[in-house]
């Protein structure tokens, strides 16, 4: 029985279950990995997601050939090429397994389907594991057998869920003879350095133990400061798959003897934010018109936004004439990276002050992250905009400059981002025009809208829609 591993999100070998099947025969498995880049650059891949998945894969390609396996990396334009690429594959290597990590968006269950279907005429197994979730969608149902629609009582079954489930030392597998990596193609799509960001499983491991053993601690207060180091800095990571969700709970399991109850409170924030992560996998299972650029309370859909790309070019540009928002802004277009609570101001102020529509902002994002996952970035988009499931309220609009007051009291990230402001003194600092005015030279702009106003023109639009 000839074993094969089908890379996709999963750039990693420990706790990986696609991986640990595999290695179960007696000769070592093949693995094959396609860079659809036709399809990559459809759905927004950001070139700093580019080079990053570049380099992990390359990480990836000298592990495995270290354990005996050799990684092959085949350019496949499309989705829709793999599942021939694939029994290609197989025939030439008299493949009779192939074992894989499931994804859960539209696109990606389209292909896995097909090459399922292609697979099976040749007797091929296609074997599905859940490697990227800790509880797969299913396994986290309400009383009447339906899927969660509200995170609150999600997390709590969840949890649940993860209380039944065992946390011991990852499984091993057993080494073969090394071989010869064979390197990888040349990339076909424009890359951005990523290099701030270590590849390699050694290297994420080492970083999530810096996290779980200096920083977590802190974590409930600090991941909410853009100018403090405050984050775990794992979500690349999670995205690609570089480290499983195995692997972080593991690290968190060791606080608490009742885990995955008892935390304290930084682990357990942290731990929800992982829940936060599977929540939108599992609406992306249940939910395929997420993946067709559908708001999850379909009337929303109808929301008349405005057309407004001058307004769209100065946000995206980091040039609204608000420093925090700016400051955001500026620090993805930059670095490819932005902290979860400027996304979030910086969201907002796109769709409830500018009236902008969500899907521009959510593409954007994924344009430019590093971390861009789509699951994520969708919810994270309809919540902002008060269009998804368990969203923030309509009425609830983020007022940029309390925001920034809040979680930049002295500016530091402002300064950091925004060079026009940087000898504006801490108290003008959230709303420097009137300081700025007075000053001999001004090259910062003008703010772009008045908040008060632009806050009940979309509660109007919003109420409209609501009330049908």
């Amino acid at each position: 029985m000839r074993e094969a591993i089908w890379f996709r999100s999963d750039l990693r070998i420990l706790d990986n279950p696609a991986v640990f099947s595999a290695y179960q025969g007696d000769e070592p498995p093949l693995a094959i990995f396609f860079v659809c880049h036709e399809t990559w650059k459809s759905h927004d891949w950001a070139p700093i997601k580019v080079d990053f998945v570049w380099r992990n894969l390359d990480c990836l390609q000298q592990d495995l050939a270290e354990k005996g396996i050799e990684l092959e990396v085949q350019l496949v334009p499309k989705f829709s090429q793999v599942p021939g690429a694939l029994r290609s594959f197989c025939r030439e290597n008299r493949v009779d397994r192939v074992h894989i990590n499931a994804e859960y968006a539209l696109d990606e269950k389209r292909r896995d389907a097909a090459t399922n279907a292609v697979l099976s005429n040749d007797d091929i197994e296609l074997i599905s594991h859940h490697g990227n979730l800790l509880v797969a969608p299913g396994e986290v149902r309400t009383q009447q057998g339906d899927y969660y629609k509200k995170f609150t009582p999600f997390n709590r079954r969840w949890r649940q869920v993860l209380s039944e489930k065992a946390y011991s030392e990852p499984l091993q597998i057993k080494p073969f003879s090394p071989v010869t990596s064979k390197g990888l193609p040349e990339c076909p799509l424009a890359r951005k350095d990523s290099s701030d960001w270590s590849a390699g499983e050694q290297q994420v491991l080492g970083k999530l133990g810096q996290f779980v053993g200096h920083r977590v601690d802190d974590y409930q207060q600090a991941r909410d400061l853009p100018a403090e180091n405050g984050t775990s800095q794992l979500s690349a990571y999670l995205a690609q798959g570089v480290i499983g969700p195995q692997t972080a709970v593991r690290a968190l399991h060791k606080f608490s003897p009742e885990f995955p109850f008892g935390l304290a409170s930084g682990a357990d924030t942290w731990l929800t934010e992982l829940a936060w992560r599977e929540f939108y996998q599992h609406l992306m299972y249940f939910v395929p018109r997420l993946s067709r650029g559908e708001s999850f309370q379909t009337e929303t859909d109808s929301i008349q936004w405005l057309e407004d790309d001058d307004a769209f070019q100065r946000w995206c540009n980091g040039r609204t004439g608000y420093p925090i928002v700016d400051a955001g802004m500026r620090q993805l277009t930059s670095t490819g990276w932005m902290h979860n609570r400027l996304r979030m101001i910086t969201a907002n102020f796109l769709v409830k002050d500018l009236l902008v529509d969500w899907r521009k902002g959510e593409a954007f994002f994924m344009q430019h992250l590093i971390d861009g996952s789509f699951p994520a970035n969708n919810g994270g988009w309809q919540w902002s905009a008060s269009v998804g499931t368990d969203a923030v309220p309509y009425f609830r609009v983020f007022n940029p400059v309390k925001q920034s007051e809040k979680f930049d009291p002295d500016g530091q990230y402002i300064r950091k981002w925004v060079d026009e402001l940087k000898e504006v003194p801490t108290k003008y600092i959230h709303w420097p025009h009137s300081w700025l005015q007075q000053q001999s030279s001004n090259n910062y702009c003008e703010p772009m809208v008045e908040h008060k106003f632009a806050r009940e023109r979309f509660l109007t639009t919003f109420k409209q829609v609501k009330n049908g």
